[in-house]
Protein backbone atom coordinates (compact mmCIF):
# COMPACT_ATOMS: atom_id res chain seq x y z
CA UNK A 1 0.00 0.00 0.00
CA UNK A 2 2.99 2.45 0.91
CA UNK A 3 3.47 2.34 -3.20
CA UNK A 4 0.54 3.09 -3.99
CA UNK A 5 0.37 6.10 -2.23
CA UNK A 6 4.07 6.72 -3.45
CA UNK A 7 3.24 6.27 -6.87
CA UNK A 8 0.41 8.46 -6.79
CA UNK A 9 2.35 10.93 -5.39
CA UNK A 10 4.77 10.84 -7.97
CA UNK A 11 1.81 10.65 -10.45
CA UNK A 12 0.25 13.75 -9.34
CA UNK A 13 3.85 15.45 -9.22
CA UNK A 14 4.32 14.42 -12.76
CA UNK A 15 1.07 15.90 -13.48
CA UNK A 16 1.67 19.23 -11.71
CA UNK A 17 5.13 19.24 -13.00
CA UNK A 18 3.50 18.64 -17.09
CA UNK A 19 0.96 21.67 -15.91
CA UNK A 20 3.32 24.31 -15.07
CA UNK A 21 5.39 22.99 -18.39
CA UNK A 22 2.16 23.24 -20.43
CA UNK A 23 1.86 27.18 -18.54
CA UNK A 24 5.24 28.07 -19.07
CA UNK A 25 5.12 27.21 -23.24
CA UNK A 26 1.72 29.00 -23.60
CA UNK A 27 3.04 31.98 -21.56
CA UNK A 28 6.15 32.19 -24.24
CA UNK A 29 4.15 31.09 -26.99
CA UNK A 30 2.00 34.50 -25.78
CA UNK A 31 5.41 36.54 -25.02
CA UNK A 32 6.50 35.69 -28.79
CA UNK A 33 3.61 36.79 -30.31
CA UNK A 34 3.39 40.04 -28.49
CA UNK A 35 7.51 40.21 -29.73
CA UNK A 36 6.12 39.80 -33.18
CA UNK A 37 3.53 42.11 -33.28
CA UNK A 38 5.89 44.57 -31.69
CA UNK A 39 8.47 43.72 -34.17
CA UNK A 40 5.82 44.77 -37.04
CA UNK A 41 4.51 48.24 -35.44
CA UNK A 42 8.13 49.47 -35.18
CA UNK A 43 8.49 48.15 -38.81
CA UNK A 44 5.48 50.40 -39.64
CA UNK A 45 6.73 53.21 -37.71
CA UNK A 46 9.95 53.42 -39.42
CA UNK A 47 8.52 53.24 -42.86
CA UNK A 48 5.94 55.56 -42.05
CA UNK A 49 8.83 58.03 -40.56
CA UNK A 50 10.47 57.06 -43.74
CA UNK A 51 7.70 58.21 -45.74
CA UNK A 52 7.24 61.43 -43.85
CA UNK A 53 10.96 62.66 -44.38
CA UNK A 54 10.52 62.29 -48.14
CA UNK A 55 7.29 63.98 -48.03
CA UNK A 56 8.87 66.74 -45.62
CA UNK A 57 12.14 66.92 -48.26
CA UNK A 58 9.85 67.33 -51.52
CA UNK A 59 7.82 70.12 -49.25
CA UNK A 60 11.01 72.14 -48.72
CA UNK A 61 12.41 71.98 -52.03
CA UNK A 62 9.16 72.79 -53.08
CA UNK A 63 8.99 75.80 -50.38
CA UNK A 64 12.89 76.71 -51.17
CA UNK A 65 11.87 76.71 -55.16
CA UNK A 66 8.62 79.19 -53.99
CA UNK A 67 11.19 81.58 -52.38
CA UNK A 68 13.52 81.36 -55.33
CA UNK A 69 10.52 82.43 -57.39
CA UNK A 70 9.18 84.87 -55.05
CA UNK A 71 12.43 87.27 -54.82
CA UNK A 72 12.61 86.92 -58.73
CA UNK A 73 9.05 88.35 -59.04
CA UNK A 74 9.74 90.72 -56.69
CA UNK A 75 12.63 92.27 -57.97
CA UNK A 76 10.58 92.40 -61.27
CA UNK A 77 8.36 94.37 -59.72
CA UNK A 78 10.93 96.63 -58.55
CA UNK A 79 12.99 96.60 -61.84
CA UNK A 80 8.96 97.81 -63.75
CA UNK A 81 8.21 100.02 -61.33
CA UNK A 82 11.57 102.15 -61.58
CA UNK A 83 10.91 102.11 -65.20
CA UNK A 84 7.26 103.59 -64.90
CA UNK A 85 8.58 105.98 -62.49
CA UNK A 86 11.41 107.18 -65.02
CA UNK A 87 8.80 107.19 -68.21
CA UNK A 88 6.50 109.32 -65.65
CA UNK A 89 9.28 111.40 -64.58
CA UNK A 90 9.95 112.98 -68.31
Amino acid sequence: MPTDKSLELAISDLQSAIGGLENAIDARAERQRMGAEVEGEVRRVHADRARLAQELDQSEFRANRLEEVNREVSRRLVTAMETIRAVLDR
